[in-house]
């Protein structure tokens, strides 16, 4: 197949509409071999794809380890990549004892750190980490209410006048491309874009099949500023890749009861016309012009093959014509094949 390139926003950037997620490379719910993660991210790279996402979250250091040791083998030019700040790695050799979702990834603690010592340290650290001379776009990770509750107020004029000057600072050296945002809730972008010029959010799981809140508001403000839009978790952290069985998860956790439900709904139109469903997930979000790309999280090579089957599928305009005219999608949300005005 091959996979368009598209521009993020009005940077110089360009990536695969299609984009590697790299939190598996970190051991997220499961344990991947060194092997099986060089080996997928070839399968990756042959396949076209061109962007490549990661953090130091993800396995405490691992997933750009593991990254960075297959992009050196690639031409500098030939490739996105985008990791995150706001987070210090700090050795502790008993971290491993209170690890919720990244198995086996080494003896490290992180750190919340959004100051802008913080930022430039922990950008020096992925640098080392990724063996890279420069990171195209470089996101503050999870700010925000949901992930700090009360506290999120005084951290956040922290960050915007600390770890947010110096993202600005390290984007008018010329040391990243672009920088922006990687979250889990669009109401925190929104917030930043009052202190500062953004070239791009990524925003995981917020604009996906079953979430589109962000067309009403935020996403109008986004086009107006010029600010490009990269979705993850494009299944919502499971259950639109495995549809509504005992144990889905829904944004890291069990999905409830009314999501089970729609999901349920979603599916039924979907095999009514023979698409999977994953495959509507994934290529719901690529229809609204915003958006640049989709990186589902990819553990290895089986999963990889099962993101690119999807999103090769052709899905009839009259799927996502009957998701709206059962209430399953906003009327005006833009739909792949769908003619615009």
């Amino acid at each position: 197949m091959t996979l368009r390139a598209r521009m993020v926003g009005r940077t110089s950037l360009s990536v695969s509409e299609i984009g590697f997620g790299a939190a598996p490379l970190g051991n997220l719910f499961g344990v991947v071999s060194d092997e099986e993660a060089e080996a997928t991210l070839e399968a990756a790279w042959a396949a076209g794809l061109r962007y490549f996402d990661t953090a130091p979250l993800y396995g405490f250091g691992l997933s750009e380890e593991r990254l960075g040791r297959f992009l050196q083998t690639k031409p500098r030019d030939a490739f996105v990549v985008s990791t995150k700040v706001g987070r210090l790695l700090k050795p502790n050799a008993g971290w491993h004892e209170q690890r919720e979702f990244f198995i086996d990834a080494g003896a490290f603690e992180p750190v919340f750190d959004y100051s802008y010592d913080g930022v430039l340290r922990a950008f020096e650290s992925s640098l080392d980490r990724l063996g890279l001379d420069r990171i195209d776009l470089l996101l503050m990770h999870d700010i925000g209410a949901a992930t700090h509750g009360d506290a999120h107020r005084d951290l956040m004029k922290a960050a915007m006048e600390g770890g947010g000057r110096a993202l600005q600072s390290l984007r008018r050296e010329g040391q990243v491309k672009a920088i922006g945002l990687g979250v889990n809730e669009w109401q925190v972008c929104a917030e930043a874009m009052e202190h500062g010029r953004w070239d791009a959010f990524l925003l995981a799981g917020r604009y996906t099949l079953l979430e589109q809140e962000p067309l009403q508001s935020f996403f109008p403000m986004c086009e107006k500023e010029g600010i490009g839009i990269v979705v993850g978790g494009p299944f919502n952290s499971g259950i639109l890749a495995t549809g509504a069985i005992d144990g889905a998860h829904f944004n890291y956790g069990a999905a409830p009861a009314d999501v089970l439900a729609r999901v349920r709904r979603m599916d039924a139109v979907c095999r009514a016309h023979g698409v999977p469903l994953p495959a509507a997930a994934l290529q719901f979000p690529l229809a609204h012009p915003l958006v640049a790309a989709v990186i589902p999280g990819v553990a290895d090579r089986n999963q990889l093959a099962a993101a690119l089957s999807h999103a090769r599928i052709e899905i009839p305009v009259a799927l996502w014509s009957d998701l709206k005219g059962e209430g399953l999608l906003p009327v005006d949300a833009p739909v792949p094949g769908e003619a615009r005005p």
